[in-house]
């Protein structure tokens, strides 16, 4: 115990006073201890003893507890990972996930705030109340929140290879779905649209082909569930919040054995502390061809049936070659037929949103209704769905979640067909003289049928998608979080089909019924740390999951029928009735643990490893894969060096490497052996019976893909200028294949992990303000990305197989063919080249010199690929006070097709062709194309370049200013007006270079490219 010194007494004078040679004093930890002190230096020691404990019982008196909250100046969200130091010092703390921080201060002290992409801001530290700080925004790109996996973090931590799509292109853009607003628009992630059947998603490639036999399309995201069993049209645009993809291995490697293919990452919209917000997005438009591929018209028909004539040395006086025709010729009647099959377009989605809550809970719940009406008749699809997304704040330490998705689609109908429409006759028979469609409007000709007998079908598609998510997060310790998630998904498909006797069926019906369902459920584990001390942060996920997935379908096929009546609601009545079904389950275990650790946000670094369990594995060793990867960054322009560097705002280098896997590529049957069924006669009656078929694998594992990424992030300028710079290099081994079997062993074919192939490329993305004025605007955003795609090996011999097209050194997905030099002149010899060749012909290239063109492989060689070796694309954004003008330009570079519109099919001279196309005649000498009656006996493809580039969108908008909305009491209000696929230049011959276009087998997925101009509406109540 301290003695108390009297009333009015100085230090100095009790000190005086004392002339015990035994002090007193307080040791550091607060204890008294007794000193001895020599008589004769009591009095030297005794002032500054005096002053010394005057000093620390200031020092004492002035420590202080200073508390405090971080936050956005604009949108007052708190602000993770601030800085807070002691101005001068090196003391300081980092704010947490609330931009909350707290510090231990003596005496008045100036601290200094920092963020990257904020404005610094020094304050004079205050106790007692809470300091409310508010920081300015600098740099948006740096501070931006990216999902990353099991976790989101600001743009200047992450160290792999994250883009995201800009989100203004979510709100005024008029898709169906997430992949089209995507297009062109990040680098590195090609999105082609094979068909724009109204409904149908495109597909979609992330840095080049990693497979041969395996799924190319990315593991799909949505608030941290894999969305496997459906399409990505069922998810609303207006839902969405954000949309990151993970392209580099080390960013893709947390999802393990499907990461290989990239991770699309999609967020959709939650609630927010506050007064309810209601918000009703509207838009509506109309759809046309956006570019019309004619075919020949009446005059210049019957001039090709008179050349084919003269060609093929047929005499006749029929201007037309079929009797419908030549009744159609005499009368003077022609058919549009591509006018026939055309209805006007109309596109529509309607959304109304309401989302809100308080401290302990936060709902967003929306209701969408989107509808197409197709260019083509027959061809529809509408979606209805409802969306509810609700967090709760039970206790302080427990919360919980439910995310939950109802859709259904219908495509029902009846289809026109656009092929049959371009090689009818304009002299065919549209409808007989009752008023029905003319099977054969071309009668004389069977081959081809009415264009308009799809519509005669009795069709139904339909397709559902029950997503429910649920999460429950616990914080049982500090800095400690556990969180689990559990989601469930079923999605029921029923398509059914009748083709009638005035459809044209000649077998008295055909009626076909096929029911699917896929289920899955998944249940995540997720344990994670999360410290922030000084200048170091820290945080550690841990993940243990489990799913399973089940897939059952049937399908039944029924022809002839005594009547029309009952379509496919009597298939025991048919006179054949076949059927087939099937049923898939696989099961996956998964861990991971990531590791990310930043020093005073300069040095960071993640480090990941994944370990994956699949149950389509055998009795080996490799039904489990481990998936690790590393990756540093470096944020440059934050060291003290560059603090002199006027112009760079951010410069961050960064790296990584790492190894994923494609678990598509392995077919759940693929590790056994595997049989089949076959019809053989016995006594003059077929029985059914079984042989083997592939050989099975136990030892079958994953295909793997090792790959690095270099990226250079910088701005500069004052931001103006900002990008990122990326580089990257995969290597995929054991690739799944089929290889052949020596008849002998009673197999065809054995599955095996043998071959290789490689991605290379460069991307660029780089956004720009060229103008920033009080009225005016002006910014850029470009993207360009290069892929360099090969074959390494295929069977461990270095051999191609041309059979499959397959190329060692060449990519995966080429078009292989003849050379083609023109076309046979009359008058030259062919007798060294192509002996059969005759005037008219096709010439190609006699590459073995052999003196004839075979078929042997030997005259064909590689014309070009398939993927385009470059895209890019370009926005200019023009924002003159309240308005604004978006033009986004996509261009897709040195990409071959085969083109199936000009392949001259002409069926004796009976079929319609291309307007304008041209073709070999004596007279015009045509190089290009050849004659009529011309035999394409070697199957060339006519390959085509298909590089194009495209206005792909415009808008116009205007944002109602804050002060009119006031008045109208709205939240806000932004109206738009839109135009899509607005122009495109190209060398192509045909519909459209992008959208397939198929003259054999099923042609329900030919459907143009369609141009859409659309008016919308955001509008937001109070």
């Amino acid at each position: 115990m301290i003695k108390q010194r009297p009333p009015g007494a100085s230090s100095f004078q009790e000190t005086n006073r004392m002339h015990n040679p035994i002090k007193s004093t307080i040791n550091c930890c607060g204890f008294v201890r007794r000193v001895l002190i020599p008589a004769g230096a009591k009095k030297l020691l005794a002032l500054p003893i005096a002053m010394l404990l005057l000093f620390t019982t200031a020092a004492m008196a002035q420590n202080k507890t200073v508390t405090g909250k971080i936050t956005d100046n604009a949108t007052n969200e708190p602000i993770v990972g601030a800085s807070v130091k002691v101005k001068n010092e090196t003391k300081g703390v980092i704010s947490d996930d609330k931009g909350m921080f707290k510090i231990e201060l003596s005496g008045n002290t100036t601290l200094e705030i920092t963020s990257i992409g904020y404005k610094p801001v020094e304050v004079m530290a205050s106790s007692g109340q809470m300091m409310q700080i508010k920081m300015i925004l600098v740099n948006k790109a740096l501070t931006e929140v990216v999902v990353v996996g099991y976790g989101t973090a600001k743009r200047s931590d992450v160290t792999g290879s994250v883009s995201s799509l800009p989100k203004e292109r979510l709100s005024q853009l008029p898709v169906g779905d997430v992949l089209q607003a995507m297009q062109g628009a990040v680098a590195g992630v090609n999105i082609s649209s094979g068909t724009a059947v109204p409904g149908e998603s495109p597909s979609v490639l992330v840095r080049g082909v990693n497979t041969i036999n395996g799924q190319t399309s990315p593991l799909i995201v949505i608030d941290g569930i894999p969305f496997e069993n459906g399409s990505l049209s069922d998810i609303s645009t207006s839902d969405v919040a954000s949309v990151d993809v993970l392209k580099d291995v080390s960013a893709t490697a947390i999802y393990g054995t499907r990461g290989a293919n990239g991770v699309i990452l999609i967020t959709t919209k939650r609630g927010k502390t506050g007064k309810a917000a209601i918000n009703f997005n509207t838009y509506a438009g109309y759809e046309n061809f956006a570019h019309t591929y004619q075919p020949m018209g009446p005059a210049e028909y019957v001039q090709k049936y008179a050349d084919w004539k003269a060609q093929a040395g047929v005499t006749n006086d029929f201007a037309v070659p079929n009797l419908y025709e030549q009744q159609n010729y005499k009368a003077g009647i022609t058919t549009d037929w591509l006018k026939e099959i055309q209805q006007q377009g109309f596109i529509q989605d309607h959304t109304l949103s309401v989302s809100g809550g308080n401290e302990d809970v936060k709902y967003y719940v929306s209701g969408d209704y989107f509808s197409q009406k197709g260019v083509i008749k027959g061809y529809q699809n509408k979606r209805a769905s409802i969306r509810s997304n609700i967090d709760a704040k039970i206790t302080n330490y427990l919360s919980a979640g439910l995310n939950l998705n109802l859709v259904t689609n219908n495509s029902d109908g009846g289809r026109a067909s656009l092929r049959g429409a371009s090689e009818v006759s304009p002299y065919g028979r549209l409808r007989n003289p009752d008023g029905t469609y003319a099977i054969f409007p071309m009668e004389g000709e069977e081959a081809i049928q009415s264009p308009m007998l799809g519509l005669l079908n009795e069709r139904n598609d339909r397709r559902q998608n029950i997503i429910a998510n649920v999460y429950v997060e616990i914080k049982p310790f500090k800095d400690f979080k556990y969180r689990v998630n559990a989601g469930y998904t079923y999605t029921p498909t029923l398509f059914q089909n009748y083709q009638g006797r005035l459809a044209g069926d000649i077998a008295g019906g055909t009626a076909t019924v096929d029911n699917g369902e896929r289920k899955r459920w998944i249940v995540e584990n997720i344990l994670s740390y999360e410290k922030n001390w000084s200048k170091n942060h820290i945080d550690v996920t841990g993940l243990y999951s489990a799913q399973e997935n089940k897939l059952s379908s049937s399908s039944i096929l029924a022809t002839g029928f005594i009547n029309d009546a009952l379509v496919f609601n009597n298939l025991q009545g048919a006179n054949t009735v076949s059927a087939s079904s099937e049923a898939i389950s696989t099961q996956m275990v998964s861990q991971m643990l990531r590791f990310n650790y930043n020093y005073d946000s300069k040095y960071l670094i993640t480090a990941t490893a994944r370990r994956d369990g699949y149950s389509a594995f055998g009795s080996g060793t490799n039904k489990y894969g481990l998936f690790p990867s590393v990756a540093l960054g470096w944020n440059i322009s934050n060291e003290s060096f560059m603090s002199n560097v006027s112009f760079i705002n951010n410069l961050k280098l960064r790296g990584s490497y790492g190894l994923s896997g494609n678990q598509s590529a392995v077919d759940p049957t693929s590790t056994i052996s595997t049989f089949t069924t076959i019809s053989i006669p016995s006594n003059g009656r077929p029985t059914t019976g079984v042989i083997a078929d592939v050989l099975g694998n136990k030892d079958l594992k994953w295909e793997s893909t090792y790959g690095s990424n270099i990226g250079i992030d910088f701005a500069i300028f004052n931001n103006r200028v900002s990008g990122t710079i990326e580089t990257y290099n995969t290597h995929t081994k054991d690739l799944v294949l089929y290889r052949a079997l020596p008849t002998a062993t009673g197999y065809s074919q054995v599955v095996t992990n043998i071959g290789k192939v490689a991605n290379k490329g460069l991307e660029v993305s780089l956004r720009t303000q060229n103008i920033v004025g009080t009225n005016f605007k002006w910014e850029t955003s470009l993207n360009f990305s290069t892929n360099s795609n090969k074959i390494v090996d295929l069977y461990g011999d270095k051999k191609d197989d041309r059979g499959n097209r397959f190329f060692i050194g060449h990519p995966v997905n080429i078009v292989y063919d003849y050379k083609l030099q023109g076309v046979w002149k009359v008058g030259e010899n062919p007798a060294n080249q192509d002996p059969d060749a005759k005037p008219g012909d096709l010439k190609f290239a006699d590459l073995d010199g052999s003196g004839t063109i075979t078929s042997d492989g030997k005259d064909q060689t590689i014309i070009g690929q398939q993927i385009p070796k470059w895209t890019g694309g370009i926005t200019n954004t023009f924002h003159y006070k309240s308005f604004h003008l978006n033009v986004f330009i996509q261009t897709v570079q040195g990409v071959t097709k085969d083109n199936d519109a000009i392949d001259f099919k002409d069926f004796g001279g009976r079929q319609n062709l291309p307007a304008g196309l041209g073709y070999w005649t004596e007279a015009n000498q045509s190089n290009v194309r050849p004659k009529l009656t011309y035999v394409n006996y070697l199957n060339y493809g006519y390959p085509e370049d298909a590089s194009f580039t495209r206005i792909k969108d415009v808008t116009l908008s205007y944002t109602m200013p804050k002060s009119l909305t006031d008045k109208l009491k709205l939240g806000g209000l932004t109206v738009y007006l839109s135009g899509r696929n607005l122009a495109t230049f190209t060398k192509w011959h045909g519909w459209d270079p992008e959208v397939g276009y198929a003259t054999t087998g099923d042609t329900e997925g030919n459907y143009p490219l369609v141009r859409t101009f659309i008016l919308g509406a955001n509008i937001t109540l109070r």
